[in-house]
Order: structure tokens, then C-alpha cells, then sequence
């Protein structure tokens, strides 16, 4: 009896949920300010990789505090960067609009342009690897269907996907270029999310796709998903709404608990409205979230069925570097951003 009791107890006490972290205030520390649209950023390590419009990208050192930033031009060209991401080699950044422009670190640490793609209707807006291998970027549709290319050699090469591989493609269905955020890889498997409120999914690095509707409003051509993030394979959040009616939130926030299959709104009518970036908190099982834009910073701790505001501070894009710190990007500037 007395052993029962103990095991009990046990089991008890094992089963307590973990209680999330609550954020109540942020506080921000700009590490690098210039005239530029800032909506890639990565983390590599000790540094943050940045890409921007007028053809610069650079990394700030995080620990001096150090910024290295150059520009790359293309014959009289001059990029708009808006995708970037890296592998444990490499950093890679992508161009929006014709031609698309895709370079990756080469020799004597200057940038060598792996990919280009010209024609109507080109415009990449989201890039990401799964391992050092294999990568994807998305671009807007043409052609019929919408715009995916792969490389399966450490970004050497790339080669773009058929339509016939890819789901029906909808009439000037794109992603938006707004902060990097709409493509999500875990394992094997690809979330990609659209201005149609669809997501694209792939459980086997880009062989195969299913589509799924999400019941985000995307009537409107400044409407659909803006970002999305994944905590693992099952528990995901989409956000988005209407930057030209940013106060609008209906139907502009959705979990899916079942790898995107299905998707229930969240906090439907209630602020935050219009969002360019959505990222899970580290460390929080899912529960906490972090979601920005030039409205400014909202914060979730229960998968975000409420939120409050922490700051009107007005960025387009973030990453987090642990669970209290993160790093933001917009309008002129990057800064370091600690929550309390």
C-alpha cells in the first residue's frame, strides 16, 4: 500500500505541465542602424547575417558588436535582398523581382551568383535549408503554378520543381516577401505558406506535395499568410492580415495541431492585427509567441489564445537566440531585443 501510494504520488507529480515563461516587457538595444529595409536576418552562430534592398548585406558580431557590410550589384542592377539563410559553410541570399538573383558564399570570401532566373511575373520571397545538403526558396507563381526551387548539393546548383509536381497552382497566388517567414522546415518536411491562405506541405524534402486551406482571410490582394512557425512537426501558427488595414483582425491568426492539415483561428477579432513575423519562443513547449511588424511587438503565452503588446516599436522580421533574447529587423535599423 505504502508503494502504491509513492508511485502515485510520482506520477502525479511527473504529469505537472511545464509552466511557460511570461513575458511582460521588452527592452531594445539598437546593434546597427542605416537607411535600408532590413527583412532577412539569420543567425550564424556569434554573428547575425543581415541581406536588405540597395544590394547590401553584412553580419554584426554579437559579441564586439563589430558590422561588416558590403554591397553586391549585378552588371547596372542593384538587388533588393529579402530571403537569406546558411548553412554550417555557408550563407546564401536571394533577390526579389526579374532577375532573380541567388549567391552564396565563394572564394576569397566574395559572393558567387548560383542561380538567376528571368520573365514576368519572377519574385522569390523565402529561402531555408534542412541540413547542409538540401534547400528550398519560393517565389511567386508562373506559369501556372508557384515558383519552388531546390538544391540537393550544398547550394551549388539549383534546379527549379515542374507544376506537374506540385499542387494547382491559383491565379496570382504568391508569398510574401515581408520577413522570410513563410517557409518553415523540421526534419524532412516543408511548410510553405501563401497569399491564397493555402499551405503547401512536403514530408519528404520537396519530392511530394499536399495543399490545405487555412481559414485566413486572403480576399484581398494585400491579404493571406505573412509568416508562419512550427514548434515540431505537428504544432504550428500562421499570421497575417491586410498591412494597409493593419488594425483589421479577422480570421488573421491560426494554429494547426496536426502538421497543417487543419487550422483553427485564434483570438479571432482581437488584436494583434496585421503581423509580418510569428516565431515560437524557445524553451516553451509551443505555448509562448512572439509576433512583429510596423505595428509593433505582441506576445502570446498560451499558443495565442490571448495576447497583449509589449512595445509600438515597428519591425518587419525576428529570430530568437534563446528564450528571453531575440533579434528584430525593419526600417533602418536591426536591434537586440530582451524580454522580461
Amino acid at each position: 500500500m505504502r508503494y502504491t501510494f509513492l508511485i502515485i504520488i510520482l506520477l502525479v507529480s511527473c504529469s505537472k505541465p511545464i509552466k511557460p515563461v511570461t513575458f511582460n516587457s521588452v527592452t531594445l538595444n539598437d546593434i546597427y542602424t542605416d537607411s535600408l529595409s532590413i527583412r532577412a536576418i539569420e543567425l550564424m552562430g556569434n554573428s547575425l547575417a543581415f541581406a536588405a534592398n540597395r544590394g547590401t548585406f553584412g553580419t554584426v558580431d554579437l559579441g564586439t558588436g563589430k558590422v561588416r557590410a558590403n554591397v553586391e550589384k549585378h552588371h547596372t542592377t542593384i538587388p533588393e535582398f529579402r530571403a537569406i539563410t546558411h548553412t554550417s559553410t555557408d550563407f546564401f541570399m536571394l533577390s526579389v523581382e526579374t532577375p532573380a538573383l541567388l549567391y552564396k558564399t565563394g572564394k576569397n570570401g566574395r559572393m558567387e551568383l548560383v542561380y538567376t532566373e528571368e520573365g514576368e511575373g519572377v519574385f522569390y520571397d523565402a529561402m531555408t535549408f534542412w541540413n547542409d545538403t538540401d534547400g528550398i526558396a519560393v517565389g511567386d507563381t508562373v506559369e501556372g503554378c508557384l515558383s519552388i526551387i531546390i538544391t540537393e548539393d550544398g547550394g551549388t546548383t539549383w534546379s527549379k520543381l515542374p507544376c506537374s509536381q506540385l499542387p494547382e497552382g491559383i491565379e496570382s497566388e504568391g508569398a510574401f516577401a515581408a520577413s522570410n517567414t513563410n517557409i518553415k522546415t523540421v526534419g524532412t518536411e516543408v511548410w510553405i505558406a501563401t497569399t491564397s491562405g493555402r499551405i503547401y506541405h512536403s514530408s519528404d524534402k520537396g519530392k511530394q506535395w499536399d495543399d490545405y486551406q487555412t481559414p485566413l482571410r486572403s480576399a484581398e490582394p494585400t491579404e493571406g499568410i505573412y509568416s508562419i512557425d512550427f514548434n515540431d512537426n505537428l504544432i504550428g501558427v500562421a499570421i497575417g492580415g491586410d498591412y494597409t488595414k493593419p488594425d483589421n483582425a479577422v480570421a488573421n491568426k491560426a494554429i494547426t495541431k496536426d502538421g497543417g492539415k487543419t487550422w483553427q483561428l485564434l483570438s479571432d477579432g482581437n488584436q494583434p492585427g496585421y503581423k509580418s513575423c510569428i516565431q515560437f519562443v524557445p524553451g516553451t513547449n509551443g505555448y509562448g509567441l512572439v509576433a512583429v511588424g510596423f505595428t509593433g511587438i505582441s506576445y502570446s503565452a498560451d499558443m495565442g489564445l490571448n495576447w497583449k503588446e509589449l512595445s509600438k516599436e515597428s519591425f518587419y522580421t525576428l529570430r530568437f537566440q534563446n528564450d528571453s533574447v531575440a533579434y528584430a529587423a525593419g526600417k533602418n535599423r536591426i536591434s537586440k531585443l530582451i524580454f522580461k
